[in-house]
């Protein structure tokens, strides 16, 4: 296309139908980014394993650790979005700090780890789904039936506008985080099996086991929280709103796993926990919530468990399709993704190209003979190691965009604050790579993990996705240059 026929298609597309509005408050945000977190997933099935091969009874101090290094990372987050005109993402920052290819290279890097988190999480809730209606007496269904089925609902839900995804979020993660917060004060309240204590926070316990794992764990518990960004033009003074709700989101989220873990190990005791984790580490928060809220209890926490992840799996639908609309607007998707429907407001062709590919990875993963357990630990894993890279990179774009433009001079949001965040986030990265193999469930006979060819290849997706976006920049530099020029500039105008 010809620079002529760039100007021409620009002129022939309205700004006001590319942008996105709506009216969302600081709750509905927080409420929305600490769904993509999906709390009670985690408490029930990471925070056993994270005592299992973590640092043991002082796992919960790791989520507390996390949470520092993630507000750290927040902090030039917020600061930057102060600047940019429109809709934040990693490839709106990382653009805007260290260039166009590096900002391409990143949304290519963003849109994997978002998509694979989100089929993740799908499969898993496709197949718990199966196994809950075979084991109340109802029909054996396939797993990628059931997870079809949740496609199409998120993707109605998506299509519509956000406030009605912000209400159906709202209240599914107040049931699923009030019942761990009500567990936790029933064994506050009776004492638990051994007696309340701190001892888990103590420095015997932090340093025990493998804390560089534990931590690795931790941090893969918050994708999502810094989604914040993403709604900038759907929410009511974005300068107040998203920082606020970045900052809750990540003390919320941090607080609320330490406790929850705090609480699990006092409601079996610290001399059982490790051994009934052992036993059987994906029912044993369902366990400990029979013995202390009775079989109805255990009842309400399955099925909120479920609604967790479906939680999680709209919450994700909603930042892709932002990405996907954020991303067309710069030029470096489809034009046809950055239109918004005239009613709801809503990136509608980017809801059903988004619901049509998650459908479509489970229907050929399926057809390959893939089980939804290994696309959970598969995909998981890829996208726990993108989110960790993506936040670091973030960070160098706030030093970079601070020391460059010089519009906001405080050394603290600009320079020591990203650094640190910068830092902890490398670290947290190189732990995540040197354990890959873990987290994605590639052992030997003897469940030790190994670096086989399923670690090599997941690791390889990694890696691949952003020198796509590379690719594509230099050929876009090369062949476009009006649209290589626009993948900062069209959006800025058009919402300045």
């Amino acid at each position: 296309m010809t620079s002529q026929q760039d100007l021409a298609q620009d002129a022939a597309q309205p700004s006001a139908s590319r942008r996105l509005s709506g009216n969302l408050g600081t709750l509905s945000v927080t409420f929305m980014v600490i769904a993509a977190a999906a709390p009670l997933t985690v408490v029930g099935g990471l925070v056993p394993i994270g005592y299992l091969v973590g640092n043991g009874l002082g796992f919960p101090v790791m989520f507390l650790v996390a949470t520092v290094i993630l507000l750290l990372f927040a902090v030039g987050l917020t600061a930057m979005s102060r600047f940019i005109p429109n809709a934040g993402s990693f490839f709106t920052f990382v653009s805007h700090g260290l260039g166009r290819i590096p900002g391409v290279a990143t949304a290519w890097l963003a849109l994997t780890c978002y998509t694979t988190v989100q089929v993740a999480v799908f499969s898993y809730l496709g197949q718990t789904l199966s196994s809950s209606i075979a084991l109340l007496g109802g029909p054996e269904l396939p797993w990628w039936l059931n997870t079809l089925v949740m496609i199409a609902i998120v993707g109605v839900l998506g299509y519509r506008h956000i406030e009605l995804s912000s209400r159906v979020l709202v209240v599914v993660l107040a049931a699923e985080m009030g019942i761990v917060l009500l567990l936790g004060i029933v064994i506050m309240i009776t004492g638990g099996a051994e007696g309340l204590s701190l001892s888990p926070f103590s420095l015997e316990h932090i340093l025990s086991g493998s804390p560089a794992l534990g931590l690795m764990f931790a941090i893969a518990s918050f994708i999502g929280f810094e989604s914040t960004v993403v709604y900038r033009n759907e929410v009511r003074e974005p300068t107040r709103t998203i920082p606020r709700a970045t900052y809750i989101s990540a003390i919320v989220i941090g607080v609320f796993y330490a406790f929850a873990a705090w609480a699990i190990i006092m409601g079996l005791g610290e001399t059982k926990v490790i051994d009934e984790a052992a036993a059987d580490p994906a029912t044993l928060v369902a366990r400990v919530t029979e013995q202390y809220l009775g079989p109805i209890g255990g009842i309400i926490i399955a099925v909120l468990f479920m609604g967790s992840m479906f939680a999680a799996v709209l919450s994700l639908h909603n930042v892709l399709t932002r990405y996907h609309h954020t991303m067309a607007n710069a030029r470096v998707m489809p034009d046809r993704l950055g239109t918004v429907h005239p009613r709801h407001r809503s990136p509608h062709v980017a809801a059903i190209v988004q619901v049509a590919t998650a459908a479509l990875f489970v229907i050929v993963l399926t057809m390959i003979g893939f089980s939804a357990e290994h696309i959970f630990a598969w995909f998981a894993g890829i996208g726990t190691l993108a989110i960790v890279l993506l936040m670091a990179l973030t960070c160098l774009s706030v030093i970079a965009y601070f020391a460059r433009t010089k519009v906001l001079t405080s050394p603290w949001h600009t320079k020591i604050a990203p650094a640190l965040g910068f830092l902890g986030l490398t670290v947290s990265a190189a732990l995540i790579a040197a354990n890959f193999p873990l987290l994605v469930g590639d052992v030997d006979v003897d469940g030790n993990p190994t670096w086989g060819v399923l670690s090599i290849v997941l690791l390889a997706v990694v890696v691949v996705s952003p020198i796509v976006g590379i690719v594509q920049a230099l050929l876009l530099r090369a062949r476009r240059p009006l649209a290589y020029q626009q993948v900062i500039e069209r959006f800025d105008e058009e919402e300045a």
